[in-house]
Order: C-alpha cells, then structure tokens, then sequence
C-alpha cells in the first residue's frame, strides 16, 4: 500500500465523517465526558461497525475514536489509557481487513486522531483555545499520547480541531522524531483561528515540517471550510484538507447540537472547489454521515481526481 503522502500526489482521498455521529445514530448514548472514547472500553464491537459504515460508503481514510482518550481523562475514569489508545487503532486496522472482501481493491489508511486540550476538558474550551498553558505545558501533555499512538501504527497522526497556534506550535515539537506523518488541521472562525490568531499565520507554521503532509480545517462550518482552503494551501505549501461539520453548532453548556447560521447550499459544488483550491484530503467532521461521505466519494469522482 502506498504511503498517504505519495498517494495524494496522484488523487484526491476520501476521508470519513463524524464518527461519534454514526455511533449516535447506531443507538449509542455519548453525552458523557468521554465521548466516543468511552465506547473504546465499553462497545469496541460499535466503534468497529461505525468504521465500517464510513468504509462502505467510500471512504479511503478512517480516523480513530481517540479524539477524546486523553492519558489524564481516562486515568480519571479508572481506563487504561495507553491500551485504549492502542486499541482505537487496532479496531480500525479491524474494521479494514473485515471491509477488505467486500471490496478489495483501492489502498485504505488509518488516521489517529489527535484532539486539542481543551477536549479533554469536555466543556467546549477546543473551540475556544487560549488555555492559559504554556506551549512547553502543552508540549508535555501531547507527546505521551502522541507516542502511544504512533507506536500502534497508523498511517498518519491527525492534529486535529486546533483551535490555537500555541497549540499548533506545541503538537509540531511534540511530533518530532515520531516517524510517522501528520496532517494538521484547524477550526477557522472566518479568517482567523478560534484564539483569534490569523489564518495565514497559522497554517505558515507547518511551512517547513517536513512530517506535516497535509494543513487545512475541519469541525467548523462548510463556508469557513471553503474559505480556509487556499490559505492554508498558500501559506504551508502544502496540499490541503477539508473537512468541515454540517453547519450545526455544538453547545457545550446544552451539551446539544444547535442550527446552523447558514448551510452549505451545494456540498457537491463545495467539494469541487475544495479540489481547485488545493485541497487533496476530503471529507466530513460532526454530524456529517455516511450518505454525505458517499456524495462526497461521488463528486471526487466526478472531478476526476479520485
């Protein structure tokens, strides 16, 4: 299988959509600290048939249910954080070869994803940044996951919904010497990162981390998505992401997803321009389902990039 990084120099790959939200609708109740992550201990058998939902609607990169499993927050819960960081790859590893019969052509990767601090905090704070650490604090408190989880092998580290260059300054040391690449990826607030910080700065930061394949934006709205694109694939010189949530917004105080401001009047139109911006890592965050990571799939092929 090729690497991720040499297949996007080909094509434009499909990433999956919101794990939790799958989950969510298989039955599962998630309005817990944990999240998804939970469910790494509880229901493995419902994370590895989530996984396989994204997989059977055509996405070629899964992304793993660690996005919440801190060290400290599963410590809290009485969890054994490294084994539960190490199966969150393992399931998706599993979720692939079950899929592998059903359609065994086409490469397929695994992404373990990385949350921002403030997830672990569980309180809306990865939205927000500006967590009053230090970047050296920060430092400390990703390299042990970090490591964990690029020594169960997956193909790429997401460093994902970061909210804050701090943060982003922190997760690129703290991946040093890793030996696995990462993308990293941000939740814009129009031309700025969630901490107030502009865009163009932000994503400059990757500019010359070779172990950074891919820099761009999830987890805030199609538009600001779409915006971010060729920014972020301007100012690191390297090949964009993109994948937004539905446009609802998530209240942290509810604990409840809320309307969205305005949504994406053409996904399929947004997808097409996410490609000519510079984007070769597509796909969907919160709320987004298998059928959209399908239409997705489709109006990558459409594009003829994938």
């Amino acid at each position: 299988m090729p690497a991720l990084s040499a297949a996007l120099a080909d094509a434009a790959i499909v990433l999956d959509g919101g794990l939790a939200t799958q989950l969510e609708a298989a039955g599962h109740d998630l309005s817990d600290e944990l999240w998804s992550a939970r469910l790494l201990a509880e229901n493995p058998d419902a994370v590895r048939a989530a996984h396989l939902a994204y997989l059977r609607a055509g996405a070629q990169v899964i992304t793993t249910a660690s996005y919440q499993a801190t060290l400290p927050g599963l410590a809290r819960r009485g969890y054994d954080g490294p084994a539960l960081l190490r199966r969150s790859v393992t399931l998706a590893r599993e979720a692939i070869h079950r899929y592998r019969p059903e359609s065994p052509a086409g490469p397929l990767w695994i992404a373990a994803s990385v949350g921002p601090y403030g997830a672990m905090l569980a309180d809306g704070s990865e939205y927000r940044g500006n967590y009053g650490l230090s970047v050296a604090e920060l430092v400390a408190f990703h390299r042990p996951r970090l490591e964990i989880l690029a020594e169960a092998g997956p193909d790429v580290l997401a460093l994902e919904t970061v909210p804050d260059m701090r943060e982003a300054e922190a997760l690129l040391i703290a991946l040093d010497g890793l030996g696995v690449p990462a993308w990293l990826s941000y939740t814009p607030d129009g031309d700025r990162t969630r901490a107030g910080q502009p865009l163009a700065e932000a994503f400059a930061l990757a500019a010359g981390v070779d172990a950074v394949i891919a820099v761009g934006a999830n987890c805030s709205s199609p538009a600001d998505v779409t915006a971010a694109v060729p920014v972020a694939a301007g100012h690191s010189g390297k090949p964009a992401i993109a994948y937004p949530n539905s446009g609802e917004r998530w209240d942290p105080t509810a604990r409840a997803w809320m309307p969205p401001d305005a949504r994406d009047p053409d996904g399929e139109l947004a997808v097409r321009r996410w490609l000519v911006d510079g984007a070769r890592l597509v796909g969907g965050c919160c709320r987004v389902t298998p059928d959209q990571i399908a239409a997705v799939r489709a109006a990558v092929s459409v594009a003829g990039t994938g």
